[in-house]
């Protein structure tokens, strides 16, 4: 159950998008976000899932690991589409019930709505699964080192969004844990009224809780122990380095981008 989920989970690789720069990877993620959220048009999101495709393919990471990141978000997902479809007032009606209706607007937002946030999970997800979090760590650092002459804690902000992100998995095994811990001793957490299954929720969120606490002291003793005390005159083990295919990489990321752009003017102006 939750131990399908994979966000934040790194799988080992020597593939070409295992192999690139990872602040190179950081800003091709970035640029495919505002690729997917370019235009509003069928033809636009088809360029994204194309390059999506491609870096699936390179990554060499079987499409299985995506479809379990993408498969705790689909009831979500069902019901925003649900709700578009019947309450979107656009386009030619195909049914009519009272104020509820489903037209042609309705099903093409919903639609839309779903592949765009399914690829963005995929692309978004393709970051962690093709980068260490100390890997990971170290690019954001140093892509946010400009704010260090703002005296903004660059380091600290990057360690927390790593430990955030090295934890994720293991708060959900956690929590998978504790569900069967009182699963055994009788509680009844999938079954009963929402309310009663809210309750019942209690037993798993207290223990959740309190070991979360007690990881995080044993992990700041941890530090403290080895004498942290922040980014000042740290050195790093592994220096970053680019290195062509990176820059490939991203000229390749931006024309799909060019690509996205013209294809969205266009289409506005033959559909004016």
């Amino acid at each position: 159950m939750l131990r399908d989920v994979t966000i934040g989970q790194y799988f080992p690789g020597n593939s070409l998008i295992h192999r690139l720069d990872p602040r190179f990877k950081i800003v091709i993620t970035l640029i495919y976000i505002l690729m997917l959220f370019t235009g509003s048009n069928v033809v636009c999101l088809a360029v994204g899932a194309v390059y999506t495709l491609i870096a699936v393919y390179l990554s060499r990471i079987p499409l299985k690991m995506f479809w379990k990141s993408v498969k705790p978000l689909l009831p979500f997902l069902l019901i925003t589409a649900v709700l578009n479809i019947l309450l979107v007032d656009s386009g030619d009606v195909y049914f009519k019930w009272k104020f509820l209706k489903i037209t042609s607007g309705g099903i093409n937002i919903s639609v839309f709505m779903i592949i765009r946030i399914v690829l963005l999970i995929m692309g978004s997800s393709l970051l962690t699964y093709t980068t260490s979090p100390i890997t990971l760590t170290d690019a954001i650092e140093r892509l946010l080192s400009p704010l260090k002459l703002l005296k903004f804690p660059v380091h600290e902000l990057a360690m927390m969004m790593s430990i955030a992100l090295r934890f994720v998995p293991t708060l959900i095994e956690e929590t998978d844990k504790i569900m069967s811990a009182q699963k055994a001793r009788g509680a009844e957490i999938d079954t009963g009224s929402f309310m009663t299954r809210a309750k019942n929720m209690i037993s798993i969120l207290v223990p959740l809780f309190i070991s979360s606490f007690r990881r995080a002291d044993e992990l700041a003793t941890a530090m403290e122990c080895r004498c942290y005390n922040g980014g000042e005159g740290r050195t790093r083990l592994r220096q970053l380095r680019a290195a062509p295919r990176d820059v490939i990489a991203l000229v390749i990321t931006l024309i799909f981008y060019a690509a996205a752009i013209a294809v969205s003017i266009v289409f506005k102006l033959l559909t004016q």
